[in-house]
């Protein structure tokens, strides 16, 4: 089964739709949402009608952080994420605050698991940003899940962690469309990047297809409409460095 992986939406429908679209023409038999629908974005409320369709036909969605302060504001407005939590709550309707607070934190599929930050203790909301890191998920996804592929999002770029000859998680760049062999008995830690907000420089959404039959992974990078999306962002009048983000990628 083809399985696309998507994350860190936030709140951005352009992008959402571009992915999705590309991942049905590559095959995609289910859809995996990896949490942070929302946040920074112009349309959060799109956005989770958007991946609720998605769920009525049968995908996966679990919960990430910026949805948990879009159900909870919190109080202290003294970052971007937090600053956009409140206007992103005040959007969402009651069925849409809903849905996003009754989303698992974890979702298991045989061997693979499926997280938005780190499987070592994911309320916590750790970035996956190192090879000591990655161990700490990947022991965390053993011991607790019996699982040997961890697919997460949350860092906002496209990484491959897998145990070298010293047992120490490795760090793997992967290409655009190329596929990896995932071999099940290899263990890996997977950050799948970001549809909605990439960070590295290239304004290209961002997502990967996991097949679990041919046992691959290939990761891909879609143009979208980003004027379109930031546009969207200063007519909300959100903070402008939130829509030039989307204009630099980074």
């Amino acid at each position: 089964m083809k399985i696309a992986l998507l994350s860190d939406v936030h709140s951005n429908l352009q992008a959402l739709k571009a992915c999705t679209e590309h991942a049905r023409k590559a095959g995609a038999q289910q859809f995996v949402i990896l949490g942070d629908l929302v946040g920074y974005g112009g349309d959060p409320a799109g956005v989770v009608d958007e991946v609720m369709a998605l769920w009525e036909q049968g995908a996966w969605v679990v919960k990430g952080n910026h949805d948990d302060m879009a159900v909870n504001p919190p109080p202290a407005l003294n970052d971007m994420g937090s600053s956009s939590a409140a206007w992103t709550h005040a959007r969402l309707s009651l069925e849409q605050r809903e849905f996003l607070a009754t989303r698992p934190m974890t979702k298991l599929h045989g061997k693979a698991l499926f997280v938005h930050a780190s499987a070592n203790q994911p309320a916590k909301w750790e970035y996956v940003d190192s090879e000591h890191k990655a161990k700490l998920c990947m022991d965390a996804a053993c011991r607790d899940h019996s699982a040997s592929h961890v697919f997460l999002g949350h860092v906002h770029h496209q990484v491959l962690y897998y145990p070298g000859a010293s047992r120490n998680m490795m760090r793997f760049d992967p290409v655009a469309g190329v596929a990896i062999p995932t071999p099940l008995r290899r263990q890996m830690v997977v950050t799948v990047g970001s549809v909605g907000q990439p960070r590295d420089g290239d304004v290209r959404s961002m997502y990967a297809m996991y097949d679990d039959v041919l046992q691959t992974l290939s990761f891909y990078r879609v143009a979208y409409d980003a004027q379109s999306a930031a546009q969207a962002i200063r007519k909300a009048g959100l903070p402008e460095q939130m829509a030039t983000r989307l204009e630099l990628g980074r």
